[in-house]
């Protein structure tokens, strides 16, 4: 399997690599808490949040036990979004959680999201705004096509902390393809997989308009 963005179950995706292929594996699994999406209009106070069509398995359970011994055969280090949900699943301690401070305001949202990291350091903390039609760069405003989406400038961050130069990074459960966007801004080799057919389909469109700027934005540098 070469390198690239694949629709396709990821388990079975990942069995296809070689033990500690990737460098990185930076993943946002569902956690299991039934946010499927349909709901998010209900829940934004200060800010007016949307519907999303429900994606693949709608958030009913976490990934099976089968999901994180692959993940671990084939990655050398881990960030697992969402983590606190299902910590009993992950059979590793870690010091060194990602603490990310959405600056939600009024809403029945969490103030923050939690992810695991496989990595011997502190708790980290970032914060960006990400609520409804608020964000923390408002001129360079994301449009949000999935109901867990999460930034750029989070994966870039996480990039920039955790990752080295050449590092080959593995995304699990795409979604709204801001992962694979870091990944390419920052050069990085990605694969990743999203089950959904909308979702890989919109996101898809997504990346390749991302790499397509990116692209004329090199040529008018030479």
């Amino acid at each position: 399997m070469d390198f690239g963005y694949y629709n396709m179950d990821c388990i079975e995706g990942m069995k296809q690599f070689p033990d500690k292929f990737f460098d990185l594996a930076i993943v946002d699994p569902p956690y299991g808490i039934k946010e499927g999406g349909n709901k998010n209009k209900t829940r934004g106070k200060l800010a007016i949040s949307k519907d999303y069509k429900s994606f693949a398995g709608n958030d009913l359970k976490p990934p099976e036990p089968e999901y994180f011994k692959e993940l671990f055969r084939v990655s050398k280090n881990q960030i697992i979004w969402g983590a606190n949900h299902f910590i009993s699943l992950i059979p590793y301690d870690s010091h060194c959680w990602i603490v990310w401070n959405k600056k939600n305001g009024n809403t029945d949202f969490a103030d923050c999201e939690l992810a695991w990291t496989s990595f011997n350091t502190a708790v980290r903390l970032f914060e960006y705004r990400w609520n409804g039609m608020l964000q923390e760069n408002m001129k360079e405003k994301e449009f949000r096509i999935h109901p867990t989406q999460k930034p750029v400038a989070l994966y870039s961050w996480i990039l920039k902390t955790y990752a080295k130069e050449g590092d080959i990074i593995l995304d699990t459960h795409v979604g709204s393809a801001s992962s694979l966007i870091a990944c390419h801004n920052a050069r990085h080799k990605y694969v990743g997989f999203e089950l959904d057919p909308h979702y890989y389909e919109v996101s898809k469109k997504r990346l390749d308009a991302e790499i397509a700027q990116y692209s004329i934005f090199d040529y008018l540098k030479q």
